[in-house]
């Protein structure tokens, strides 16, 4: 399984309202569920606070990758969102971010193995400074699949 296996344009929001952490989780969550790929917002949104406990999710560079590792996953995917202006949240670079990569996986022991081969290609691809630039710079859902399946 690979990023162009599980990057929808339906799930990609390059107009997030949100202005607080929560409201940015919610925000994507729904979007998740609206799309049928999960079942149950509010306890997605619980089991990414559960992962959010275990340690930092801001990448670096106003980029942040929360987890939803949930068994109301219906369909494993990444749900990309960018906001136009600045979320505080806890990020290694202490700064706070406005591209968010929620990860919408099933808390299934089989699906590990898939979980961490994602994040490993996604952090591949945003640590390069130019990929993170060109998605900050995306006009379209659809030139930011192309740009993260390239």
């Amino acid at each position: 399984m690979d990023l162009s296996e599980v990057i929808d344009e339906n799930i990609i929001d390059l107009d997030v309202k949100g202005t607080t952490k929560d409201e940015v989780l919610r925000e994507l969550s729904q979007r998740l569920y609206d799309n049928g790929y999960i079942s149950d917002v509010e306890r997605f949104v619980k089991d990414i606070y559960v992962r959010e406990s275990m340690g930092i999710t801001g990448a670096g560079n106003h980029i942040a990758i929360p987890h939803g590792k949930s068994s109301v996953v219906n369909k494993i995917t990444i749900a990309v969102g960018r906001s136009d202006h600045m979320v505080e949240w806890e990020s290694y670079d202490e700064q706070p971010v406005n591209l968010f990569f929620l990860f919408c996986v099933s808390d299934d022991e089989g699906f590990a193995q898939n979980h961490m081969r994602l994040l490993a290609e996604l952090a591949g691809k945003i640590g390069k400074d130019s990929l993170a630039e060109e998605l900050q710079n995306a006009k379209t859902p659809a030139e930011v699949v192309k740009i993260l399946t390239a």
